[in-house]
């Protein structure tokens, strides 16, 4: 079985540098749309701006996720620490959550208090750049996130494109407001803006949720996995009780492998170093544990006849 060793050197240190530049950019973000907010008087681009603020803590707390996951395994976590970017996607999923509730309560108190609209074009030209930099940037979050599997950074990137979508709802509403003069548009578009927000929060805190819980690689990941069994398992008979989880870039794979009685343990551990490494090179950070046993335990209906 090949340790569960997380990412050293190169790997590690280029996911630090993309959660650190992270930070960086929505501090930025969050200056241009504060000053987007100051030119115009709008709620909706104050709870857009509002909203940045937590682009910056949940910015930081993926960084400290992967610093924390990029750990190697100890004596108290022998399996590593890789569940720890999915406390960050979880974190960021519930400050999500508040900046939808601090961004209704604002405006809620716009629509009992209309407030008049300045300066709109500028303040729309600045708000645009902000929403340009974060669309750019929660592209390459998710993009590198997902090819160096990383939750906190994919998480991120998902976040800043809630963001997004907080801009283009804002920018829509401000324009219309001045168009039409209708000051009750500009917060009654932060509201639909921060119901979508509510709701992307919850679901990527009940995903987040679900994966700390040990929840079971894809489907397709799976077949790939049994595929490799039956592609590697000559001199077996059959593989049972396939199981798997995930934790962070790791996939944990356990399986029961049935052996003629006769076999002797040099001969079956043979075949357990050929079938590890199989879906090891199959499945990118792997982690393969296989139970051998004889004849009479095997079933009728295994998961890999071989």
């Amino acid at each position: 079985m090949t340790p569960n060793v997380p990412p050293t050197g190169h790997a590690a240190l280029r996911l630090q540098r993309l959660a650190t530049a992270s930070i960086v950019v929505a501090i930025a973000v969050m200056g241009i749309k504060y000053l987007a907010y100051l030119k115009t008087g709008s709620v909706a681009l104050y709870s857009d701006a509002l909203e940045s603020i937590v682009n910056v803590v949940t910015a930081t707390a993926a960084l400290v996720a992967i610093r924390v996951g990029a750990r190697p395994p100890d004596h108290n976590h022998p399996f590593g620490h890789h569940k720890a970017e999915y406390l960050s996607a979880i974190l960021e999923g519930a400050l999500i959550i508040v900046a939808a509730i601090m961004i209704l309560s604002e405006a809620i108190d716009a629509i009992r208090n209309p407030r008049a609209l300045s300066d709109t074009p500028i303040g729309l030209a600045i708000n645009g750049l902000a929403t340009i930099i974060n669309t750019s940037w929660a592209w390459l979050l998710i993009n590198r996130g997902t090819a160096w599997r990383s939750p906190a950074l994919v998480a991120d990137g998902h976040h800043i494109f809630t963001d997004v979508i907080t801009s283009v709802g804002v920018f829509v509403g401000v324009a219309l407001a001045t168009w039409t003069g209708w000051l009750l548009l500009d917060p009654l578009i932060a509201c639909l803006v921060a119901v979508n927000i509510l709701w992307t929060g919850y679901k990527l805190t009940m995903q987040s949720m679900s994966e700390l819980l040990d929840e079971a690689a894809s489907p397709a990941i799976v077949a790939r996995i049994h595929q490799a069994i039956a592609d590697n398992g000559s001199g077996a008979l059959e593989a049972h009780d396939v199981r798997t989880r995930r934790a962070g870039r790791m996939t944990f794979i356990e399986f029961h492998l049935v052996v003629p009685g006769e076999m002797s343990v040099q001969d079956a551990h043979v075949i357990c170093d050929r079938l590890e490494a199989a879906i090891e090179s199959e499945l990118q950070d792997a982690d393969v544990v296989i139970h051998v046993e004889p004849d009479h335990k095997s079933k009728s209906a295994p998961d890999v006849p071989l």
